[in-house]
């Protein structure tokens, strides 16, 4: 059950979309448009935004490139999280992440599941952390980023949320580097 305390502070947070497509245009991007537009209708601050190619090692420079630049703290991927030959991005994810948050692409599947049966299977959606910034790998229909958002992510996302969230442990993201760095 997700639940929002009032009297806690919204802590806006500063999120890249990229979209992996082949095909798509700025004109014709509609599932970043959808994040997009929830991220600001939710109060963040949508600080980036690019489409890229299936191509895994193109796709991983710029996760790579987000994940170092301070200004970003989230990173929404849509599109290429299928099974066919050209969906890489999970590919490009596992050479950029330090941990999987498994439970991401449990829950949005099981939450898939719900309206489009048994053929959630195929997605590969994921999560997981590098370097202190989070990372989401969603499919690429406007269906599929608006439940992902929706019933996962503006939950999540939101420092109110009750009984916890990923805002939260922010801070918390890098102890392992600090760690072995003394």
């Amino acid at each position: 059950m997700s639940r929002i305390d009032e009297s806690r502070a919204f802590l806006p947070v500063n999120i890249a979309v990229l979209t992996v497509s082949d095909t798509r245009t700025a004109g014709t991007d509609k599932s970043g448009d959808t994040l997009a537009e929830r991220i600001a209708g939710s109060g963040h601050r949508l600080v980036a935004r690019t489409i890229l190619r299936d191509e895994a090692d193109v796709i991983a420079i710029q996760l790579i490139a987000w994940v170092d630049d301070p200004s970003v703290d989230v990173v929404i991927t849509t599109g290429g999280t299928g099974i066919t030959g050209r969906d890489v991005t999970p590919e490009a994810f596992k050479r950029v992440l330090e941990k999987e948050i498994e439970g991401f692409g449990e829950l949005f599947r099981m939450l898939s599941y719900q309206k489009i049966g048994t053929s959630t299977m195929q997605s590969r959606a994921l999560g997981g952390v590098a370097r202190g910034t989070y990372l989401f790998a969603l499919p690429g229909s406007p269906g599929a980023c608006r439940d992902a958002w929706d019933d996962i992510l503006r939950f999540q996302l939101d420092s109110r949320h009750r009984p916890c969230n990923l805002v939260e442990l922010m801070p918390r993201l890098q102890e392992h580097l600090r760690t072995s760095a003394a």
